[in-house]
């Protein structure tokens, strides 16, 4: 679990420290303060108290039949994002689902797309201090396959490629757009690459399903932060997640009480 072995691990490590929830296999990262908590009231779910709670929210379902699912959030960049699976990952969680917006770098994806990120070209700082070898930053093509079915059950299109992770919002450059473009990469964010490497890194799987907020693709920002179909699409991708999510969840519950 700990990638290379004791020479690469770090001085500080995650742990659970004592009277800190128990996180199932599954879990949500959510990166949009809005949708967290569009999420947390359709999920019934409440707010944990952990050592953390300062740096983002931790909440969890209330049915006492089965393992609280867990969701946690908001995140903005790379190092906050990757704090907060690591925490997830030491409490428990296997399979992290993550949900957020990010900005169309290619002509036909508008604003209100979904877009499943299968990889991620890194941009940012946080990637680099996580060696996983030759690897690429990717996401496991089972929980991907789970999302494109639930997709396609709602009759949903989307689409599906590489993400550009970015640290700098402010630098990106017309140069930089068209070279992505160039290379096939559907969007921009600030968290995908990391939180890939770190899946990578800790043997987890990772699947996430991205929202287009804004439009760069012909080198002027359009940002669709007040525009209606994004606030839909964001609720109905949301909710489609936190279904799987939760499907996946009772099942391995189910499985855990009859060994």
């Amino acid at each position: 679990m700990y990638g290379d072995g004791n020479k690469h691990r770090g001085i500080i490590n995650p742990v659970k420290r004592k009277g800190e929830p128990h996180v199932g296999p599954d879990a949500l990262m959510i990166m949009i303060p809005s949708e967290l908590k569009y999420l947390v009231r359709t999920a019934h779910a409440q707010e944990i108290s952990f050592n953390e709670m300062m740096m983002y929210r931790l909440y969890q379902t209330t049915d006492k039949t089965v393992t609280p699912l867990t969701l946690a959030g908001p995140f903005i960049g790379a190092p906050h994002a990757v704090i907060a699976m690591e925490k997830l990952i030491v409490l428990g969680a296997r399979r992290i689902w993550v949900f957020g917006w990010c900005g169309s770098l290619q002509p036909g994806i508008r604003i209100g797309h979904l877009l499943i990120p299968t990889g991620a070209v890194s941009e940012e700082g946080t990637s680099g201090h996580y060696p996983v070898g030759e690897r690429v930053p990717e996401s496991d093509a089972s929980l991907d396959r789970m999302v494109e079915d639930a997709l396609r059950q709602q009759c949903l299109p989307f689409f599906k490629g590489p993400v550009w992770t970015t640290d700098a919002v402010y630098r990106e450059t017309p140069e930089k757009v068209k070279a992505y473009q160039a290379r096939g990469v559907m969007g921009v964010e600030m968290e995908m690459a990391a939180l890939m490497t770190l899946a990578l890194y800790r043997s987890v799987k990772i699947a996430a399903l991205l929202v287009v907020s804004d439009e760069l693709f012909d080198l002027k920002w359009r940002p669709g932060f007040s525009n209606p179909s994004l606030r839909k699409a964001s609720h109905v991708a949301g909710r489609i997640l936190l279904d799987i999510a939760g499907s996946l969840h009772y099942k391995d519950d189910l499985k855990h009480k009859d060994v």
